[in-house]
Order: C-alpha cells, then structure tokens, then sequence
C-alpha cells in the first residue's frame, strides 16, 4: 500500500518527464539487455524479491549484467565473481558511492545532502578500534557477556525465542564496545527503537502517520537524543581525567581529521547509530538462523560442538577466549559461513552510481545509471554451488577451491564492511557459549523466514532447549 500510494500520486508526474530525458541521452548507446519495466514504476515491486528478481533476469538476459529501472531509476545490476571483482576494483575510479534517501532521512540526523560523501569516507579514517589486533582484546568481553546472556536467557528455561536471545546478546556487546555502557534500561529501549529503523532503512519514504518509514524517522531522534546524553557524559567524564574503557565512542571523541578538529556530538551520534544498526540487526539475523539451520541439521551440530569442546578442553575453569580459541573454530566458522549463503543478512544494495560511461561485458552503462550489487548472483548460482538449496558447511573449507570473489558477504575492496572482524568474533563467541551449553530443536518446524532486505522468522524462531 505504501509503495503503490506513493508513487501513484507523488512520484508519477516526475518519473515520465526523467524517463523521456534519459531515453533521449541513452537511445544511441548499447544499453545491456533488461527491461524498464511498468511505467512509473519500473520494476520496484518484483525487486522487493531480490534472490528471484536476480536468478530470474540472469537467465533471461545476461549472466554478466542486465538492466532495470528501480525507484526512478536506470539500474545496472553486474553479476556472478567478474562483476563482484569489477565493482569492488572500479571504486571512485568509475563509480561514487551514495546513500538511499530513506537512510540519508533516518540515519543522518538533519545532515545536508552535501555531507553525504564525507560521511562515507569516515570509514577510512576510522580508528583503530576495529582493526583485527585491537579487537584480539575485545574477545573475553564478548565471552563474558555471551556468558551473562545464557544465563539471564536460558537458565531454567526450556523454551526460548531465538531471535529475541540473539537480538539481545548482540546489542549488549554493541552497547559495551561502541558505547562502554552496560545499562540494561538503555539496551532495551534501543532494541525496540533499531527494530523500527531497520525495517524503515527499506521502506518507501512516505512520512505520514502509521508508515513504517515515519515509525523508523521517529525511532532514530529517539535514539539520537538517548546518545547525545551519552556523549555528553562520556566527554565530561574523559575531560576529568576518568580511566576510558575500551569502546569506540571513546576513540571517537579523541579523534582528530587532518586538520586537528574533533567530530561534533552530532556527527558522533550519527555514526554510532549507523554502527548500531549495522553490528547489531546483521549479526543476530546470522546468529538467529545458525540456531535455525544447525538444529536441523544433527550431523553438524556435533561436528560444531566436538569442536568446541576440545577448545573448552583446553582452557582453565572460568578462563576466557582469547585469539588463539578463536582461530581454532575452523569448522564453526564454515557453519556460519553457509548459514551466511544460504539467506543472507542483507542481499545488496544500490550504493553506488556511475561516474562516467563505461562497457562491462560488451554493454556500455551511462553516468549517472546506479549500479546494484547483489550475493545472490553466486551464493545461488549452481555454476559455483552445486545443489545450491542445500545447507552443506564444507563447500567453504580449505579445500573448496571457490573462484575469487565467488562469496563475498562482506563485500569487497576499499567499501568492504569495517566490521566484519568485529561480526566475527561475536558470532563465533556466541557459537561457543551456546553449543557447549545446550542442544536444541525447533519449536515450529519449517517456520517462515520473512523479509527479503533482511531476513528474519515469523514466530521469533522458538526453540526448545536441552541442557548438557
């Protein structure tokens, strides 16, 4: 309903009038096969269905590239290893990279359009808070607080959701690490307030009462004004002289750009949020359908949890993990990994826009087209995945030989997600604290997964639980 009303009446008059402009520029050129799908409109409805929307027009047009028209639109959507290599090789040489609207509204608080550039290239100058060996210290937190959870969640339990468990788990290592508070008031209140943004993220903006769009703009000043309180305190308290903890507010009140000047509280409270969203809806959706996939599966529930238990084996009573336990969960890690494949936490995005025409695969894009990168154009593709519905960990072992650039949840070259290190270590820490504590079964069999930007179960995932 949202989407029809909006473009019916808002964006109709404006599309005719750009796609008459564009066809003019374009006619000329040897545009890659596709279509443009309904007037107005394009094909926006069919893509809420990434995977098949990907899958279906690989095979009927290009398994190299095809176009449509999304939101108004022209859209260049390069597939399989060669295209992920191309786009992750031709950033700010062909392409520039850009922020939906509906997250330019939601996440930048009150930033002009202008802004939008520098809030990207934050990445580069992050510091180095989530760089591996930073991080390597950060691992016994995240085991103490996996510890904490279990015992809060799952303690004379038999029965638990297993979405609300991961949702919760992850949100309080992201509290502690990004914010270095343990208030559980806090972490309740923004779980509710990051399940509205992250499904607004992917919304049509309409901003009238009851849209999820307006439901995910209200979330985010709540959240915003809940953090500006905390930075505020952070820094009085850094200025008395206070012992910091290791969280990344603090390095970013210490940091400085090239010129020596700090980040206001606004701009930090901006890039926290985006760091909350990100470290905390991705990682319990993997999190949650681990659960999902390996209590179906019992052959490799014991594999995971032989290898847990060497590790445990190995350690002291009450010692923590540390870097090198880590690094022993090969197996686990390849779990995860498939779990990743087979529904990822997020399918692609339209982040990115041409720079200046160029030809991939015989077929010239034109400046100003966006391009769209999706993981389904190889996670599904059964060139590189053979049976490619099937949940099978070893297709990601050592031996596997996958192409380069074959699977890439993390994305790729200078925009590869500055957390991935971070999600693994939170997955693999849960992992471990969960396996060596409980096997579990599924409560509702087959139970739906919903959401195709960001998958998550339709009854919250309920398991029951057997202790060890």
């Amino acid at each position: 309903m949202e989407f029809s009303y909006f473009f019916l009446f808002y964006l109709a008059p404006l599309l005719i009038l750009a796609s008459g402009i564009r066809s003019l520029k374009t006619r000329q050129k040897n545009l890659p096969p596709g279509s443009s799908g309904l007037p107005f409109i394009g094909e926006t409805i069919q893509f809420r269905h990434q995977e098949k929307f990907v899958l279906d027009r690989m095979k009927k047009y290009s398994p190299d590239i095809f176009k449509t028209r999304i939101l108004g639109d022209e859209v260049a959507v390069i597939c399989g290893p060669n295209g992920h290599k191309f786009i992750f090789s031709n950033e700010n040489k062909l392409f520039t990279p850009i922020i939906p609207y509906s997250m330019q509204k939601i996440l930048l608080s009150n930033s002009p359009r202008t802004k939008i550039k520098e809030e990207i290239k934050m990445v580069k100058t992050l510091p180095g808070f989530l760089k591996t060996e930073d991080l390597a210290k950060c691992i016994g937190i995240m085991d103490s607080i996996n510890q904490q959870q279990m015992r809060t969640f799952c303690e004379g339990q038999d029965e638990v959701k297993a979405f609300l468990l991961a949702k919760s788990l992850t949100l309080n290592i992201a509290c502690r690490l990004f914010m270095g508070t343990e208030d559980p008031g806090l972490v309740a209140r923004t779980i509710t307030r990051l399940d509205d943004v992250r499904v607004g993220m992917f919304s049509a903006p309409l901003n009238f009462p009851g849209t999820n769009f307006r439901k995910a703009c209200k979330a985010a000043a709540a959240l915003h004004e809940e953090l500006l309180r905390i930075i505020s305190e952070k820094k009085a308290a850094m200025a008395r002289g206070a012992r910091t903890t290791l969280d990344l507010l603090s390095h970013f009140i210490s940091a400085t750009d090239e010129s020596g000047q700090r980040m206001s509280e606004v701009e930090t409270a901006d890039k926290l949020v985006g760091f909350l969203v990100v470290g905390y809806g991705t990682v319990a959706t993997v999190m949650t359908l681990f659960m999902k996939y390996v209590g179906e599966r019992p052959d490799v529930y014991n594999q995971v949890l032989k290898e847990q238990q060497e590790i445990s084996a190995c350690k002291k009573p009450e010692e923590l993990l540390n870097r090198d336990d880590i690094q022993k969960m090969k197996y686990s890690w390849n779990v995860l990994c498939e779990v990743m494949r087979v529904k990822p936490a997020i399918q692609g995005t339209i982040i990115r826009e041409v720079m200046t025409d160029f030809t991939y695969a015989g077929y010239t894009v034109p400046k100003g087209w966006k391009v769209y990168w999706n993981v389904n154009s190889t996670n599904k593709n059964p060139e590189y995945f053979p049976d490619p519905e099937k949940f099978d960990p070893s297709r990601h072992s050592e031996t596997s030989n996958l192409p380069l650039f074959t699977f890439v949840p993390f994305g790729g070259g200078p925009r590869m997600c500055p957390g991935k290190e971070y999600a693994r270590l939170v997955m693999l820490t849960f992992v471990h604290n969960l396996v060596k504590r409980f096997r579990w079964d599924m409560v509702i069999p087959n139970e739906r997964i919903l959401g195709e930007t960001m998958p998550f179960p339709e009854q919250g995932l309920p398991v029951r639980l057997y202790h060890h």
